[in-house]
């Protein structure tokens, strides 16, 4: 007899091992992550919470952002080597740039084409101020030319190819085993997380619980009556 019931109570002590496994880590955000314009209370809704389940919160984290002088102490200049100047760099979204340059010259953003064949009057815009900064803002190539004729044919030209900033996700929660990361030159990484489990009943909530107390409790008053 006594044999049986302990045979029992390892059963049933197994058993409240298994029931809290139940619980499901949830990405926010699913592939979008944490990000500004979503719309997270559509995420939640048909999603059922329990105790014992956990939320993950995959962001970007932007990079330090530099400030780069164009053409460092030259600054911005006729008959001066500006591929050379952005050849080892890496700009990325939230940089910036900074001409400096005297009276009698401009910055002018301009097209691809354009760029290719200092076509001044076309500039995408324009500044003269002798002091221009420009916020890399967006991923891709940015061309500047001075729009002051003949100076874009004597060097007053650069073009610079801007990347996304670095991403990462930090761990929040019980990481899920079953991730994802898919790398892209234009969009930020992001890491999708599979539930083990979902859409669970509210009446679930306090089960693994109760079940837990009620098996504890049944097996204890087996060793005591054997």
């Amino acid at each position: 007899m006594v044999s049986y019931n302990a045979g029992i109570v390892c059963a049933l002590l197994a058993l409240c091992m298994v029931v809290p496994s139940l619980a499901t880590v949830y990405t926010v955000g699913d592939t979008n992550g944490w990000v500004t314009n979503y719309d997270y209370t559509t995420w939640t809704s048909g999603k059922t919470f329990v105790v014992g389940d956990s939320l993950a919160l995959c962001m970007v984290v932007p990079s330090l952002a530099t400030v780069y002088t164009v053409g460092d102490t030259n600054g911005w200049v006729t008959n001066y080597d500006y591929t050379t100047w952005t050849s080892g760099k890496t700009f990325v979204v939230g940089d910036s740039l900074v001409f400096n340059y005297a009276s009698g010259h401009t910055v002018d953003e301009v097209s691809s084409s354009d760029y290719s064949t200092c076509t001044v009057g076309n500039s995408l815009s324009s500044d003269s101020s002798g002091a221009t900064t420009i916020p890399l803002k967006t991923a891709g190539t940015r061309y500047f030319i001075c729009g002051i004729v003949g100076h874009c044919g004597s060097g007053m030209k650069v073009a610079v190819t801007v990347a996304k900033a670095s991403t990462t996700t930090p761990a929040a929660g019980t990481p899920s085993t079953n991730t994802s990361t898919t790398p892209s030159t234009t969009t930020p990484a992001t890491t999708t997380t599979t539930p083990t489990s979902t859409n669970l009943s509210s009446g679930t909530i306090l089960s693994p619980i109760v079940a837990v107390l009620a098996m504890t409790w049944f097996a204890f008053s087996l060793l005591v009556l054997s």
